[in-house]
């Protein structure tokens, strides 16, 4: 989920990240570490004023693999609901009496 949330804003601090995903930040920290080691996220560590200011945005890699996530997961939920509900789904199917 912490990549996911910056591919909706240009960046995003770790405050939002924390309060969005509901994860410990022990738990948040490790994620965004192994997603910047992956180099799917940039890590900006900064002040603002006196306080710490860490603000993460997805890479261009990241972001072809969230999209190729996407995509590879729209095309097993269209296959599920397809096998679910046979016709359904297609509008070419002539209408049952």
């Amino acid at each position: 989920m912490p990549v996911a949330l910056p591919s909706k804003v240009k960046e995003a601090d770790f405050r939002y990240l924390y309060q969005t995903t509901g994860l410990s930040k022990g738990n948040l920290s490790v994620h965004l570490s192994r997603l910047e080691e992956a180099g799917y996220i940039a890590i900006v560590k900064t002040f603002r004023g006196k306080y710490p200011l860490t603000t993460c945005r997805l890479t261009e890699r990241g972001r072809g693999v969230l999209d190729n996530y996407r995509k590879i997961l729209r095309a097993a939920l269209s296959s599920a609901l397809a096998r679910m509900y046979p016709g359904m789904l297609s509008r070419s199917d002539p209408p049952t009496a």
